[in-house]
């Protein structure tokens, strides 16, 4: 017979241990708002419940549960301490699905794949994914740009590369033949993408620009240009139509960051993306590695 195993955990905080049993009181009551319902499904008298709050209140220095009415809520101090206790909890727990959180493009990339493994994918900026691979609370760190990987020393896997065009509104666009025709333009730049490669060739030729808008997502972006008469960005070709002006300029990887050897599955899944995916990468307008 093969046991059951289920990790429960305590936190320290300030020096002193808090038992799990205060943590599954205080989520219990976030939800009946009651002592006694709370109590009761717990197995436990309503006075056991009771004390076991007030020690923790005394110990910790404030309060947890506030009475409201007939019932009781937990106080913003007391959402707070569950919300790290499920953070570490989470941790524990052992899931089927490969977790990943990157960049809009990368992660639409690997949505888009035909893949024979379970993925739970977030679309976010790379700050936030990156708060979340700190906190180990995903598997997969998905990038748009090497950069972060490169500045945090991280393992970098590169499973794609791409470029960037010039987008604007129609009109404006089909002015631009030259590097030299981008001089004087006002841009709206998108953070943690690859545009630093253009700033970079637009300094490197002495050309000057205006950043005027800093904006988290492509998408963002493209709205703001395409609904303007004299603004400017550049995206990925994979996803947007534009000029390619600086096209070999800014030619650059996505990719994922793992902890190879970690999680069989993890790797198992990078591995089948770089040996089984090449073509279906190519069509959805990306050039995979090796090629």
């Amino acid at each position: 017979m093969t046991d059951e195993v289920k990790p429960v955990i305590g936190i320290e905080i300030n020096d002193r241990i808090y038992n799990y049993k205060l943590f599954q009181s205080l989520d219990l009551l976030s939800k009946t708002f009651s002592q006694r319902k709370a109590a009761k499904e717990l197995g436990i008298s309503h006075s056991v419940f009771n004390r076991r709050i007030i020690n923790a209140e005394k110990s910790l220095g404030y309060k947890l549960v506030d009475k409201v009415g007939s019932g009781s809520e937990l106080t913003d101090k007391g959402l707070e301490l569950l919300d790290i206790y499920h953070t570490y909890n989470n941790r524990l727990k052992k899931s089927d699905n490969i977790r990943i959180a990157g960049g809009h493009i990368i992660t639409g990339l690997i949505e888009s794949l035909d893949l024979p493994f379970n993925i739970q994918v977030l679309s976010t900026d790379n700050d936030n994914a990156y708060d979340l691979a700190k906190d180990d609370l995903i598997d997969i760190l998905a990038l748009d740009d090497p950069l972060l990987a490169f500045k945090e020393d991280l393992n970098f896997t590169p499973i794609a590369f791409d470029s960037l065009v010039l987008v604007s509104n129609d009109e404006n666009n089909q002015k631009i033949n030259a590097i030299d025709d981008l001089s004087n333009l006002d841009f709206v730049s998108v953070k943690g993408t690859a545009q630093r490669l253009v700033w970079d060739t637009l300094n490197f030729n002495d050309i000057d620009y205006n950043i005027v808008k800093e904006v988290k997502s492509q998408f963002d972006a493209f709205k703001l240009v395409k609904n303007s008469d004299n603004l400017y960005t550049f995206l990925n070709a994979s996803y947007f139509k534009g000029n390619s002006v600086l096209k070999n300029q800014t030619r650059h990887s996505l990719g994922l960051v793992y902890n190879p050897g970690y999680d069989g599955k993890v790797d198992d899944f990078v591995e089948y993306i770089l040996d089984k995916c090449s073509d279906v990468i190519r069509l959805e307008g990306f050039t995979p590695i090796g090629y």
